[in-house]
This record gives C-alpha cells, sequence and structure tokens, in this order.
C-alpha cells in the first residue's frame, strides 16, 4: 500500500546500521587528489584481509540488478530494503571504507575518508531524505579527524561520525580525545563498527593472538568493545565531555550488565585511580553509550533477552539495526518478537528518535510492504 509520509508524523522505524558500498573504486576518483588514485585503485583502502566465511558476507538476494556488489546502488536498496519493511530513516554505515584508520599511511586515510564523505553526499544523501550519513574519519590522525568532523557536520543529513572498532590503542586515552571535542561542539555522536580487528596496524584481535577460523573471530568481537567501554569510561572521557554519546554497532549486548558489575565492584576499590569519575561506571554507560541489535543474542529461555535489556537500561540506549545486507541480517518484524512489547517502541524508533533527532518521517512515498503487527 501507499502510505504519504508528507506528514509531521513521527517515524516508525529507524535502522541504525545499513552498508552501502562503493560500486567500482574509480567511483571515487572525482573526490580524491590525483596524487592518490594509484594507490587507491590497486590496493583500496590498504588494511589487508581477514578470514574466510564460507558463507560468505553478503545476502545473496541482496545483489543488484545488474550484478554489482549489494549495497552498491540506492534506487534498488530502497525498495528492497526500505520501502519491504516500512524504514523511515537509515544511518549509513559504508562498507569496506572504514579500515583507513589502519593503513600505515595516514596521509592516505585522511584523503580517502574526506573523499569518501564527499562521494557519500553525492551519490547517497542526494537521492533520498530516507538515507542519513556517517562522517568517516581516520581516527590514527586525531587532529585531521576533527578538522574533517568540522567540515562535514555542516551537512545536517550527516548524522553521527564513524570509525573502525580496530584500533592501536583503546579509545578513551587522551590521543583521540581532539575527535571527542570536535563530536561534542558539533552535537554528533560517535560509532564504531566491527570488521577491522586484527587486520592492518591494529594488532592481534585478541590478547592471546590471533584466531584460526572466521567463526571463532567473529564470536570473539565482543571483547574489543567491551575493553573500549572500559577505557571510554575509566578515562572519563564521559565527564570530560558530558554530551558526547557512543554508539557500539554490532557488537553485541549480553556482555554489558557483566563489564558493569565488574567495573562498579572495582571502582569501589580502586577509585583512587579514577578521581575524575564522580558517578559508577555503569552509570556513564546507561546515559552515554547505545547498543545495536543485531546481531541480537538469542538464549533459549527468550524472557532472558529481557531481563538482560532491563539490566543495562534498554528503555533509552539499544537502537534497532538490521546489519542490510550482510549475511547476518536482522528482519524488523521478527527480531524484536521476543522482547517485551513496552520496550518495542523504543528499540525500533524512538532511541534512535531522540539520538539523531528525526522527529518526523521523511517527505517522500513509498510502497510498503507491511507485514503484521509488530
Amino acid at each position: 500500500m501507499t502510505i504519504d509520509t508528507e506528514t509531521n508524523a513521527k517515524p516508525r522505524i529507524i535502522d541504525a546500521d545499513v552498508h552501502n558500498a562503493i560500486a567500482k573504486p574509480k567511483d571515487l576518483l572525482p573526490y580524491l587528489p590525483k596524487v592518490w588514485h594509484d594507490q587507491w585503485l590497486g590496493v583500496g583502502p590498504g588494511y589487508g584481509g581477514g578470514w574466510y566465511s564460507p558463507i560468505g558476507v553478503m545476502r545473496k538476494d541482496a545483489k543488484q540488478p545488474d550484478g554489482g556488489t549489494p549495497g552498491s546502488d540506492p534506487h534498488f536498496m530502497l525498495k528492497h530494503h526500505f520501502e519491504k519493511w516500512g524504514i523511515d530513516y537509515g544511518i549509513l554505515t559504508g562498507s569496506g571504507i572504514l579500515g583507513v584508520s589502519l593503513n600505515p599511511d595516514p596521509d592516505f586515510g585522511n584523503a580517502v575518508a574526506s573523499a569518501y564523505n564527499d562521494w557519500l553526499v553525492d551519490n547517497w544523501l542526494a537521492v533520498s531524505p530516507v538515507y542519513k550519513g556517517s562522517i568517516l574519519i581516520n581516527h590514527a590522525d586525531p587532529q585531521a579527524a576533527a578538522k574533517e568532523i568540522d567540515r562535514m557536520a555542516k551537512n545536517k543529513d550527516m548524522v553521527q561520525i564513524i570509525m573502525c572498532s580496530g584500533s592501536r590503542m583503546l579509545y578513551g586515552q587522551r590521543f583521540f580525545h581532539p575527535i571527542y571535542e570536535a563530536a561534542e561542539r558539533n552535537g554528533l555522536p560517535v560509532a564504531v563498527h566491527p570488521g577491522t580487528e586484527g587486520r592492518g596496524i591494529a594488532g592481534a584481535p585478541t590478547p592471546s593472538g590471533y584466531p584460526t577460523k572466521y567463526i571463532e573471530w567473529h564470536n570473539i568481537l565482543p571483547t574489543n568493545y567491551m575493553a573500549h567501554v572500559n577505557s571510554l569510561v575509566c578515562e572519563g572521557v564521559f565527564e570530560k565531555f558530558p554530551g558526547l554519546k557512543f554508539i557500539a554497532i554490532e557488537g553485541g549486548i549480553a556482555w554489558a550488565p557483566h563489564l558493569m558489575w565488574r567495573m562498579d565492584k572495582n571502582y569501589k576499590a580502586l577509585r583512587d585511580q579514577v578521581p575524575w569519575l564522580k558517578k559508577l561506571p555503569s552509570e556513564y554507560i546507561r546515559q552515554h553509550v547505545y547498543f545495536t541489535t543485531q546481531p541480537i543474542e538469542e538464549p533459549d529461555k527468550p524472557d532472558q533477552l529481557n531481563q538482560i535489556f532491563d539490566m543495562i537500561g534498554a528503555d533509552t540506549n539499544i537502537l534497532f539495526s538490521s546489519d542490510y545486507p550482510h549475511w547476518d541480517f536482522d528482519n524488523p518484524r521478527v527480531v524484536l518478537q521476543p522482547i517485551r512489547r513496552d520496550l518495542r517502541q523504543n528499540i525500533l524508533c524512538d532511541n534512535a528518535m531522540h539520538l539523531y533527532k528525526l522527529y518526523e518521517r521523511p517527505q517522500v512515498k513509498t510502497e510498503v510492504s507491511m507485514q503484521g503487527e509488530l
């Protein structure tokens, strides 16, 4: 049926993790200084390969009509994802580009990040108001990253800053503070996305080295998120930048209560080491850290998931994400069924609506196939 969204109605679903892709490497060349063309065409972002997945990374049905890379056609994505599920906004998080921070050459990383941001504005944000962008930064050069944030934040369709979760250092350390200062100055949250752990200059993805198989690597990704959140809190980032919001995309959720409890317990005995903290660590996490649903944990007893959500404050800090067009995509009509009804609206829309300040539906007309009530 046709839904006229040229109204002041609030959004129904906001998808916090949608992967748009560059169809062909040459598409970025008009935005990239010529000195970097050969390097970009030769190695792309240049942060090395990863683990082999026997099922691939992309959904087979998301391949473009012309056979192109899934996620590379904004018009096909509108029909195949947004209109199909009644999604009003999608936060674009890129694909195969986030690891520019892990290239050994920071000048190349800065140039590619800026080129990508300009390409994103012209080729995606200009296509439809349902698309909202993430400012890609090279976190290996925080001063340059801060300038890029200031440059791109002028475009109000850019609603967050994004960087890869793979890093040589933990994100609470002072080296990264210029990024958070710029984020707070521009009123934008900072998001991290996995997939680069153990690649480029990031070092091993676990404290004990490298996993053997893709499944091992994929299973253990939340440990890196735990380390970053622990660092952000203990290093006092949220005291120094009280307006900062941090989004842990695609890193899981169930680990958060354990981390909160352990941090609170240790804080009671070791608080002299972190005298800048004025609250329990768990309070900073509940007030400043957001989690996304994909990949949501699926316990044998569904109500256990509701208990976990209660422990971390899911009424305000969990966002729906589909991870489209990746293999472990989550259908918004199915994935939240185990979650009690009073939380579903917050997760599907309201939390993201307030975080990204998207209070009204975009002014478009869409053909939406509604698959039953939530």
